[in-house]
């Protein structure tokens, strides 16, 4: 078990003060391991965030080099990083933020014969990717494994979120049975404002937050829509 540090103390002191966290929930914090699929848009925000919580193990799986298509949303990049792996920035950037940290790199292409070897040492498992038939073999590998997934989408102006495999509950497949005919998004036919995954990779990050220290309610068996356009938030169970 990984004790918290010196600085810790001084890093985390707001953390300490709130209850529902304070210096055990820290502590469950640095020793968590979650890995996060996918560097991009909900990938950016939501490594930022759990670095700058603590989290004391993330691996990241990505095989893509930043374009400058990227940089309207992905703000872990900058234009002097364009055509450098996405992997290798964000490690050295999470590292920066938080000294403390472990990264561990998968700079590689999720499939049916590497995923499970990969998210068996991990406590959670985020699902960042923007394509259907990834987001449905993350959805069957932790499911099969019990891990839990945090699991974020976005298009135009809208996000959705939700959490599987949480002590008991839904699975990726009850609320998404089958795979889209057309399984992928293409970046460059489709819209999405730059802010929008910002905001979705920011509520995931609070979701594996509260998996981890077991604060607050968790959206399990729920999935919440939000239209960033016209401000509106609903929240559906399933």
């Amino acid at each position: 078990m990984r004790k918290l540090s010196k600085e810790d103390f001084s890093r985390f002191t707001r953390h300490f003060s709130l209850g529902e966290i304070g210096q055990e929930g820290q502590e469950k914090i640095k020793n968590s391991r979650v890995l996060v699929i996918g560097a991009g848009g909900l990938g950016s925000p939501l490594l930022i965030y759990l670095a700058a919580a603590g989290i004391g193990t993330i691996g990241i799986v990505d095989d893509d080099v930043v374009s400058s298509s990227n940089l309207q949303r992905q703000i872990l990049y900058t234009t002097a990083e364009v055509g450098f792996k996405k992997v290798v920035v964000a490690s050295r950037k999470l590292t920066a933020l938080y000294p403390e940290i472990e990264i561990q790199l998968f700079d590689l292409r999720l499939n049916e014969e590497n995923a499970e070897n990969i998210f068996r040492n991990y406590d959670v498992i985020a699902d960042c990717t923007d394509n259907y038939k990834t987001r449905a073999l993350i959805g069957e590998v932790s499911a099969r494994l019990n891990k839990p997934l945090a699991f974020a989408s976005v298009l135009n102006f809208e996000g959705q979120i939700s959490v599987f495999n949480f002590q008991g509950g839904p699975a990726y497949k009850d609320l998404y049975p089958s795979v889209p005919i057309d399984g992928i998004y293409k970046e460059n036919e489709i819209g999405l404002l730059g802010v929008l995954p910002g905001i979705a990779g920011t509520l995931q990050a609070n979701e594996i937050i509260k998996i981890i220290t077991g604060y607050g309610e968790i959206i399990s068996g729920k999935l919440l829509v939000f239209n960033i356009q016209e401000n509106r938030f609903n929240l559906f169970r399933f």
